[in-house]
């Protein structure tokens, strides 16, 4: 299907490695001019170079910066001060106990996987609006409507984002702007896959016993049974950031495998 992407740039946030490259790199596929991000120029040139291997014609730029930053969003902003597709994807995780989660972890997690989205959405909406035409996406997760008790503050900015985009999304009424979430489920992101290999490892197990293990154990609501891949998470959101889905706004849009068992 032609999503018709051909003359849009995006940014996807977080985007040399799991999700958010497979969304970039999707992206690309489909001809939008993408913006990747990360911290360094390093991991950018490395994430550049595997979407051209694949796609020489891509339309790539580089932008090496925290975005959780607000100084290095006014950066970003004098560089690619147009931008028609932002998808809100940087973000960070940490089980740990509640009782062990101090302030100081509660601000650094909330900086990262909620106040990016504020700061980049507060300066790219407007511009948007201007030109009547956008899409915001923000990458949430199953886990802003089931907290996982192993890592509640993560669980709580998911839910802030739901809120964000909802509210972001009243903005926008009768324009050619829409704002969206969408929830993957657990996913084979690099972080994912590094600790089902570590625990492979630990317990004498392959990395497929654990796999199942986890979801016999910990996610049984899961349909799916497996991890999502990134590729499959990127093209519902390749779909929500196409002209195609112009009736589709501020909505929860789900990828997570059938965890969440609600129906809404």
């Amino acid at each position: 299907m032609n999503y018709q992407l051909n003359d849009k740039r995006a940014l996807v946030s977080g985007s040399t490695a799991g999700i958010g490259f497979a969304i970039a790199a999707a992206l690309a596929a489909e001809g939008a001019e993408v913006i990747i991000n990360g911290r360094t120029d390093d991991r950018i040139a490395e994430a550049i170079q595997r979407i051209q291997k694949t796609n020489p014609k891509a339309r790539l730029h580089a932008f090496a910066g925290d975005l959780s930053d607000a100084n290095q969003i006014g950066e970003l902003y004098k560089r690619f001060s147009k931008l028609d597709v932002l998808v809100n994807n940087v973000g960070m995780y940490e089980p740990k106990p509640f009782e062990k989660i101090t302030d100081a972890d509660w601000h650094k997690i909330i900086e990262v996987n909620f106040f990016s989205g504020v700061r980049l959405s507060r300066a790219y909406l407007p511009v948007m609006l201007n030109h009547n035409w956008g899409r915001i996406i923000f990458i949430s997760s199953e886990s802003a409507v089931q907290i996982p008790k192993e890592m509640i503050h993560y669980g709580v900015t998911k839910t802030m984002q739901l809120a964000l985009a909802r509210g972001l999304a009243e903005t926008t009424m009768g324009t050619g702007v829409t704002v969206n979430s969408v929830l993957p489920g657990p996913t084979a992101s690099e972080g994912v896959e590094g600790f089902v290999k570590n625990m492979a490892r630990e317990q004498g197990k392959s990395p497929e016993q654990v796999e199942k293990e986890f979801f016999q154990n910990v996610r049984p609501s899961s349909l799916l049974q497996r991890f999502a891949t990134n590729e499959e998470v990127a093209n519902l959101v390749a779909y929500v950031a196409s002209p195609l889905s112009s009736a589709t706004n501020g909505a929860a849009l789900r990828v997570d495998g059938g965890v969440v068992r609600s129906i809404l």
